[in-house]
């Protein structure tokens, strides 16, 4: 598994198949971005498999079909939406291009699964909200810093039993390399990406609303900056943002494109969740200068400390719940209205972000 470079970042854990062989069928549509590995390798965990795969670009889907050679070469996308035997689309196109892809995947009667962010406009937004509500059919999003994150996986347990009481906050940090001379022409095209804010603040806003129980919030500030690119002009290499949930509970997270080649991974990602009886922090890639294994876990409350070391240990239960909620319509991986408020809060936060000049 590559960890100098979050783009190609795709987890790998111990399978746990919900279903049989050719029970539910997925496809792969779109590879613009490395995560669509890590959203496969967990759905194929969770027993789902992978029939055919779709690009126009030849040469990535070459690459995908070396990886995943069980998946055939379609040749076009309406291949793959034409074919009723497939029930789910992973997709991880240019964040631009997501929504009207999901529209078509919906409108062909298949659920969708996209990566982060899942829109990069408001319009698109209510264009997918009125899509769901028109066809019943799931618009899910890969919101891999929790869902594909062993550690993280644990904190939601943790906070279920009450380990830490009440959740009161959440601070998030998550740190990327940029690697730009890796990355495609459409990373550094605002309109495209969508600003920093709306791509990878959307992992820390769709964290605290789901460790803190919030089904909403208010965008209380944001900001955003280009520090250290001036190269790139339509890059912004640092954001944050503080949020109110509707139940009281607070948030604040940072994003940025600032991590130093010393560090042995591609971000340092961590978060504090402060309960009303305890905390919990997550190093999620990395313990820096002390373990280079991530997900690890300090949980202190009423009872002690514990340290917890998870790798291996937890799995991703997100994927085995997708495939079943797939196909029985129920929402135990995540309900819909969840995956939408997440996004919606980091277009607004997008929106509203003071410019740091």
């Amino acid at each position: 598994m590559q960890k100098s470079d979050g783009m190609s970042y795709a987890p790998v854990g111990k399978p746990n198949p919900v279903v049989n062989p050719g029970e539910f069928v997925f496809a792969a549509i779109a590879l613009d971005h490395g995560h669509i590995y890590g959203m496969c390798n967990g759905l194929i965990e969770a027993g789902a498999t992978l029939k055919w795969v779709y690009d126009p670009d030849s040469d990535k889907v070459a690459q995908f079909i070396e990886k995943f050679p069980q998946a055939k070469a379609a040749t076009s996308e309406a291949q793959v939406l034409l074919d009723a035997e497939v029930k789910l689309v992973a997709a991880a196109a240019v964040p631009a291009d997501r929504c009207a892809l999901g529209l078509r995947v919906m409108d062909s009667g298949k659920d969708y699964f996209t990566d982060k962010a899942p829109f990069t406009t408001m319009a698109q937004l209510e264009q997918a909200r009125a899509k769901t509500a028109a066809t019943g059919m799931k618009y899910m999003v890969y919101y891999s810093e929790r869902l594909h994150v062993e550690s993280a996986v644990f904190a939601g347990q943790l906070i279920d039993e009450g380990a830490i009481g009440r959740v009161v906050q959440v601070i998030g940090f998550g740190p990327h390399r940029l690697s730009a001379a890796s990355r495609p022409s459409w990373f550094f095209e605002h309109e495209r990406y969508g600003g920093i804010l709306c791509d990878i603040g959307s992992h820390q806003i769709e964290q605290f609303l789901f460790y803190a129980s919030c089904k909403d919030a208010k965008v209380l500030s944001s900001k955003v900056a280009n520090y250290n690119n001036k190269q790139y002009p339509e890059l912004e290499d640092f954001g944050d943002i503080t949020l109110l949930g509707d139940n009281g509970a607070t948030n604040y997270c940072r994003v940025d494109w600032l991590t130093p080649d010393g560090l042995s991974t591609w971000g340092d990602g961590r978060t504090t969740i402060l309960g009303t009886e305890g905390y919990i922090e997550l190093r999620k890639y990395v313990d820096i200068a002390r373990d280079s294994n991530g997900d690890q876990l300090y949980l202190v409350n009423q009872e002690g400390m514990k340290h917890y070391s998870l790798s291996g240990q937890v799995g991703f239960p997100f994927f085995g719940q997708l495939v079943l909620d797939c196909i029985h319509r129920t929402e135990n991986a995540m309900t819909q209205e969840h995956a939408f408020k997440a996004a919606e809060l980091c277009l607004i936060a997008q929106e509203q972000a003071l410019r740091i000049e």
